[in-house]
């Protein structure tokens, strides 16, 4: 019996050994509550560092995500009123506005394609559309309704919630808005999907649900070999995955809050403290865990940790 628990125990170390040599050097963009406020921060997973990049009092800052170079962040802000997209360097200098619309931007995804680096982005006026823009402000276009717009890592391609058949599902289209069509072929009729890629572009990571909970599941781009990645009998949503390949990083909550007003309010204004932490799972579904430094005084909204480009 002694043998067993002590061979169950080193095995249970060198588990731990592995995750921290494979999160040393990585850093996560996540929204926080801990100032009071909801302020975009870069996470050390392997720390717990934390440094407060849109440091704004009294404003909503959200939905962070990397340049593709790693040194600048596009999140959005309603610093100034409209909540819309602003940019800024990733020590939090330079900070500008990225447009001004009277619809709500958020979840940017900002990526070099063929028509050199655009930030795409969702964008909720009258209906939900999509929408692309450069990162110096200029050439802002719309690509028609649809939520959650993420451009593939090699720029070619924009996966992004869609509406189908009285539900959402997962759909793809070229970076410039056109070819649209449906990747996963079931319709999720509570919401969710908040499509993502894997960093050479072939699969991609969902939310679907499964009898009460939303998993996370993988898809291939043709559609093919669709698993389900997490069993946690909970909501998971959204995901985000390491450029290395290692680890898909995502939020977990006890309930879809989002589909009852009344709740949701009483969530976003109470922020329990461990409403909706950051978790991680392989790809190959191993190993779904907790980082507990990122377990409490996260933000209870959508916002994915997004993990910083490797160089």
């Amino acid at each position: 019996m002694t043998k067993i628990t002590c061979t169950s125990l080193l095995v249970f170390l060198a588990s731990i050994a592995v995750q921290a040599a494979d999160l040393n050097g990585h850093k996560l963009l996540v929204t926080s509550v801990r100032t009071g406020d909801t302020e975009v921060f870069i996470a050390d997973p392997d720390t717990g560092d934390m440094f407060n990049v849109s440091r704004s009092p009294k404003s909503e800052d959200r939905y962070p995500c990397w340049s593709p170079d790693g040194k600048q962040i596009c999140f959005m802000s309603d610093r100034e009123g409209t909540t819309n997209l602003w940019v800024c360097n990733a020590d939090g200098s330079k900070i500008r506005r990225l447009n001004r619309t009277p619809a709500v931007c958020y979840m940017p995804s900002w990526q070099k394609t063929p028509r050199g680096e655009r930030i795409v982005f969702g964008k909720h006026g009258e209906k939900p559309e999509m929408a692309s823009i450069k990162p110096d402000g200029s050439g802002e276009e719309t690509f028609g309704e649809g939520h959650d717009p993420t451009l593939s890592p090699d720029g070619k391609l924009i996966c992004y919630t869609g509406h189908e058949g009285g539900g959402v599902t997962v759909f793809v289209m070229n970076h410039d808005g056109t070819s649209k069509r449906q990747v996963v072929q079931e319709i999720s009729k509570v919401g969710a999907a908040f499509p993502n890629w894997s960093p050479d572009s072939k699969q991609i990571v969902y939310s679907f649900p499964v009898a009460e909970a939303l998993e996370l599941f993988i898809i291939n781009l043709d559609g093919t070999k669709n698993r389900q990645l997490t069993h946690t009998d909970r909501i998971c949503t959204p995901s985000a995955w390491s450029p290395d390949n290692r680890w898909i990083s995502f939020r977990v909550t006890d309930e879809r809050y989002w589909s009852n007003k009344e709740k949701m309010l009483k969530v976003y204004s109470e922020k329990p403290a461990d409403k909706r932490p950051v978790w991680m799972v392989q790809p190959d579904g191993s190993n779904a865990h907790l980082i507990e430094c990122l377990r409490f005084q996260m933000a209870i909204d959508g916002s994915r940790a997004s993990w910083k480009p490797l160089r």
